[in-house]
C-alpha cells in the first residue's frame, strides 16, 4: 500500500482516485454502514491530503479534499474521494495533528456514502504517548457504552497519514472514530434537540446518569447549559419530552490525565487534573442509589474492559483500573454518597 500510495502520488490527484475507486469499488458487496460501529475488530485506513494546509486553515469548518482507503479485511477494502477539516479549537491551536471532521458523503453512487460524517479523534501529534491517549479517551467512551445506550459507540482505526508534499514521510497512529449524532439518537428511537437546555428541564434520572459518569472519569469539561461537550436528544414524537443528555470528548477527563489538561481552580475545588469533584445536581437517596446500583452491576465488565484492553500497556491498565476503584470505594461509602449525590457538595 505505501509503494502504491508513493508511485502514484506523482500523478495528479484526481487520476489517482479514478483509478484506485475503479479498482476498489467495482463489484464491491454492499457496505453495512450499521454495523460499523458494532465491532471491536480495528480498521485500517489510510488517508492522503495535505495536512499542513488542514492545520493551518484559519476558517472554521472549511472543507479540503482527501482520498481514503479503508481496509477491513486482507481482500476487503474500499477507495474513495472524502473530504475533511480540522475540528476543536485547543488542538487546531496546540496540535500538529488536530481531531478531524471526515465527510464520507460524496457522489452519488459512493460506497461509502452512509458513514455521512464522522468525527475522528487522532493523536497530537505522532508520539507514542499521544496514541496512549487516544487509547485512554476510547476507553472512556467504551465504559459509558457499557452503562447505557444513550451513548456514542466508537470505531478503533490504525490510521495511515500520507502529506502529499511529503510523502516519502507517513507514519501510522491509533486513532478512533465516534458514531454521528444523528445515528445515535435514531438508535435510540429520538432525534436531537437543538435548543439549549438547563440541567433542571433535561432527564432526572439520565442526567444523574451522565454526571455520575463525568464524576467517575474525573470530567469537569462540560456543561449543558453552555452545549459544551454534550448532545441533547428527545424521543421522537413526544416535543414535551425532557431530553437525555448525551456526553462527549473525554480528553481533559483524570482518568485519560493528559499533559495539556490543566484543573478549572477558579471554578471546582481540585487541585490536579485526576482530583474528582461532582458537578451534578442534588438528588434524592433513591435516585442515587438507583444509578449507583447500575455502575456497580457493571463493574467486572468495566474492569475486564481495561484490563483485556492489550494495546494499552499493563501499566497503564493497571493505573486505569486503580482509578475507576477509587470511584468504588467511594460510591460503597454512603457518607460519602450523601455529600456529593444527594447534598451535592461537590
Amino acid at each position: 500500500m505505501r509503494q502504491l500510495l508513493l508511485i502514484t502520488l506523482s500523478l495528479p490527484f484526481c487520476v489517482l482516485l479514478k483509478a484506485q475507486e475503479k479498482a476498489t469499488t467495482e463489484n464491491h458487496p454492499p457496505f453495512d454502514c450499521k454495523a460499523f460501529f458494532t465491532t471491536d475488530e480495528p480498521l485500517e485506513m489510510t488517508m492522503v491530503s495535505d495536512f499542513k494546509k488542514l492545520k493551518s486553515q484559519k476558517k472554521k469548518g472549511a472543507y479540503q479534499p482527501a482520498y481514503a482507503v479503508l481496509k477491513f479485511s486482507v481482500k476487503d477494502s474500499i477507495a474513495d474521494s472524502i473530504r475533511v477539516y480540522a475540528r476543536g479549537e485547543f488542538r487546531r491551536m496546540t496540535c500538529n495533528m488536530p481531531s478531524l471532521m471526515v465527510n464520507f458523503k460524496g457522489k452519488k453512487n459512493s460506497t461509502l456514502n452512509d458513514l455521512k460524517k464522522l468525527k475522528m479523534v487522532c493523536g497530537c501529534s505522532s508520539s507514542a504517548y499521544n496514541e496512549r491517549l487516544v487509547f485512554l479517551e476510547f476507553l472512556a467512551y467504551k465504559i459509558y457504552n457499557l452503562i447505557t445506550e444513550l451513548s456514542f459507540r466508537v470505531r478503533l482505526v490504525k490510521m495511515n497519514y500520507v502529506d502529499l508534499h511529503n510523502p516519502a514521510k507517513p507514519y501510522s497512529q491509533y486513532a478512533f472514530f465516534i458514531e454521528d449524532v444523528d445515528d445515535m439518537a435514531a438508535r435510540n428511537g429520538c432525534r436531537e434537540f437543538e435548543k439549549k437546555a438547563s440541567a433542571l428541564y433535561s432527564d432526572r434520572q439520565q442526567t444523574l446518569m451522565m454526571s455520575v459518569f463525568q464524576y467517575m472519569i474525573g470530567n469537569l469539561d462540560w456543561s449543558i447549559p453552555n452545549y459544551h461537550n454534550v448532545k441533547l436528544i428527545q424521543p421522537v414524537g413526544d416535543t414535551n419530552a425532557a431530553p437525555f443528555i448525551v456526553p462527549y470528548d473525554f480528553d481533559f477527563s483524570g482518568l485519560v490525565n493528559a499533559s495539556y489538561a490543566f484543573p478549572n481552580h477558579e471554578t471546582f475545588a481540585v487541585e490536579k487534573v485526576t482530583d474528582r469533584f461532582y458537578r451534578g445536581y442534588p438528588r434524592t437517596s433513591e435516585e442515587v442509589e438507583t444509578v449507583l446500583h447500575l455502575y456497580k452491576e457493571n463493574k467486572a465488565k468495566i474492569l475486564a474492559l481495561i484490563e483485556g484492553f492489550e494495546l494499552l500497556n499493563k501499566i497503564d491498565r493497571q493505573v486505569m483500573v486503580e482509578y475507576i476503584e477509587s470511584f468504588y470505594r467511594t460510591i460503597n461509602n454512603q457518607k460519602l454518597v450523601e455529600y456529593h449525590f444527594i447534598n451535592g457538595k461537590g
